[in-house]
């Protein structure tokens, strides 16, 4: 079956070209763009349950054999993030369907909106299943690449200003990483992951000091570890949402993944373990802070982003199976639930016309359904029981106790801080946007969103008003109430709510979309599901970490074929 591997790659890099291909077929090219990523989500749920069944499956590309070849290897932790994040890449697909992104944006390139999609996810997948550090690399390239395209997608000023600083620091990474695949291969000469583990010990210490420290680098930029983290508030929050959501979910997680694998595989002896544990401690504790002092929901849930990758570089830095389980664990917790929470703040733009919490009010009231799928992710990103928020942070904090060590349970303190805080601030977004009034300015006027969503999907033209030759105010006909022209440049560049408020008139409740509620929904249900399955998720992620944890398993599966 190791014939399903590099499916994962190759359907989704066929599809963007059949995509691009059919321009003016956007109809087509959506029903492509959803058959291949379902194509995707069914292959790599059978390779998880192939893989824990029968051992790591590794492909040599066109028969060369490692180390000479490319190598594509698929063992537990890689089907595990392969099926999650295929199924995450597809929900957030039919949710911009939902919103209109790819095809109701007049101001945006939407025909290459697919085609960039899929090669996003082919870059993503690639880089799962990456043998070779300059696979890795190209894999990091392909998915950065189509970020570039999607995150300035319609071309606005705020788009392109927060993408250049994110294309800036990336084009930084990938250089530093490049630079580092040179001297690792200067080293060793060689760049498969199994034939550098091998040989990596019998380097001097302060070589082996050096390559360790530039890799960590690169890939802390990559996965936002703190001070490496600058970039991502101003980038994510600025794309469409779900841009914003697949980008949050995934494109961190790629940098934490290559994180694991180079403390486990690469270099397995604690040599900068105890350094791990310090940025741990720092990302959670400057990332929650952040996000106490925001009042824009996406950039709240950008900086709590920032502080949960502390959660899953504390339990790499503890440096044992039961600290890498925990992380795998929170690795996959955290896709499911900061994807959620990033699709419900979309819904609450599109419903409430703006993220600001200044000016959002009244949705309980207006939206109660949506206020329900805004407080389960919360509470589950929070850490409260019995979610799976909960149950990874026990585990990681149990690692931690085992580990003894003043260290470890700095980072325990600082993991409770930083779970509080988390729902301290996800609590005020509650308490502001659903269970206070909408601010009565805003609700005569309301203001346009603050990741500008014109730019995200066009809104139904908006009731005819007419100008007055004598004051210059415009006014709808038939009514008396008058609208000054700001209000009227504001209310036009607002998602549509199925209302339209003139001042001195309570707006109308507005009408959820029913595509965008619906995949919402199942994004939910899919976070409330991870703590129905923890126990089997559990297990498999402590199996996966058993696997880690012995790099020979590794080597003599990438080298020497398929072992249990």
């Amino acid at each position: 079956m190791t014939w399903l591997v590099p499916l994962l790659v190759l359907v989704p890099l066929l599809g963007a070209a059949v995509a691009l291909g059919l321009l003016r077929h956007q109809e087509l090219q959506r029903a492509i763009t959803v058959a291949v990523l379902a194509i995707a989500v069914v292959v790599a749920g059978t390779l998880m349950v192939l893989v824990d069944q029968h051992g790591t499956f590794v492909v040599q590309v066109g028969g060369w054999q490692a180390p000479y070849g490319i190598s594509l290897v698929v063992d537990r932790l890689s089907a595990l993030l392969l099926t999650v994040s295929a199924s995450v890449l597809l929900l957030v697909l039919l949710f911009s369907i939902g919103q209109g992104l790819a095809a109701d944006d007049e101001d945006a390139p939407v025909t290459i909106f697919y085609p960039t999609y899929l090669v996003l996810a082919a870059g993503v997948l690639d880089a799962f299943m990456a043998g070779d550090l300059f696979n890795l690399y190209v894999a990091f390239e392909m998915l950065l690449v189509a970020s570039y395209v999607l995150i300035t997608l319609g071309g606005s000023e705020q788009r392109v200003r927060a993408g250049t600083t994110y294309i800036i620091t990336s084009l930084i990474a990938s250089a530093l990483f490049l630079a580092s695949i040179g001297l690792v291969y200067g080293a060793t000469g060689t760049v498969n992951i199994a034939q550098i583990s091998e040989r990596v010990a019998g380097l001097p210490e302060h070589v082996q000091l050096l390559l360790h420290t530039m890799l960590l680098i690169a890939f802390g930029i990559k996965a936002a570890v703190f001070p490496l983290a600058f970039w991502l508030p101003d980038s994510y929050p600025t794309a469409p949402a779900p841009v914003t959501a697949v980008f949050a979910g995934l494109l961190t997680k790629v940098g934490i993944y290559a994180i694991i694998r180079l403390e486990t595989i690469i270099f397995p002896r604690p040599q900068l373990n105890t350094i791990l544990l310090v940025v741990a401690v720092l990302t959670m504790i400057v990332g929650v802070l952040g996000a106490v002092s925001q009042t824009d929901v996406k950039r709240l849930l950008s900086f709590t982003l920032i502080s949960h990758i502390g959660f899953m570089v504390m339990g790499v830095g503890l440096g044992s199976v039961v600290g890498t389980a925990a992380a795998v664990f929170y690795t996959v917790h955290h896709i499911v639930v900061q994807t959620t929470l990033f699709l419900v703040s979309g819904v609450m733009e599109r419903v409430g016309g703006t993220t600001s919490t200044r000016s959002l009010g009244g949705l309980l009231k207006a939206a109660p359904l949506l206020a329900a799928l805004y407080l389960v992710p919360a509470f589950n990103l929070g850490g409260i029981p019995p979610f799976s928020g909960f149950i990874g942070k026990l585990g990681l904090f149990r690692a931690a106790a085992i580990d003894g060590s003043p260290m470890a349970w700095g980072t325990v303190g600082a993991g409770v801080v930083t779970s509080l805080l988390t729902l301290y601030a996800l609590m005020r977004v509650w308490d502001a946007a659903f269970w206070r009034p909408r601010p009565a300015a805003e609700a005569a006027a309301p203001h346009a969103t603050t990741a500008e969503p014109h730019a995200d999907l066009r809104s139904p033209e908006p009731a005819p008003l007419t100008v007055s030759e004598e004051t210059g105010e415009a006014y709808h006909p038939g009514g008396s109430t008058t609208v000054t022209d700001e209000a009227h440049a504001s209310s036009a560049s607002r998602p549509a709510t199925g209302s339209t408020a003139t001042v001195g008139e309570a707006p109308e409740r507005p009408r959820l979309p029913r595509m965008l509620v619906a995949v919402t929904t199942v994004a939910v249900l899919g976070s409330v599901a991870l703590t129905v399955v923890a126990g089997p998720l559990y297990g498999y992620a402590t199996r996966a970490a058993e696997s880690l944890e012995s790099p020979d398993r590794y080597v003599q599966a990438v080298l020497g074929g398929t072992v249990e």
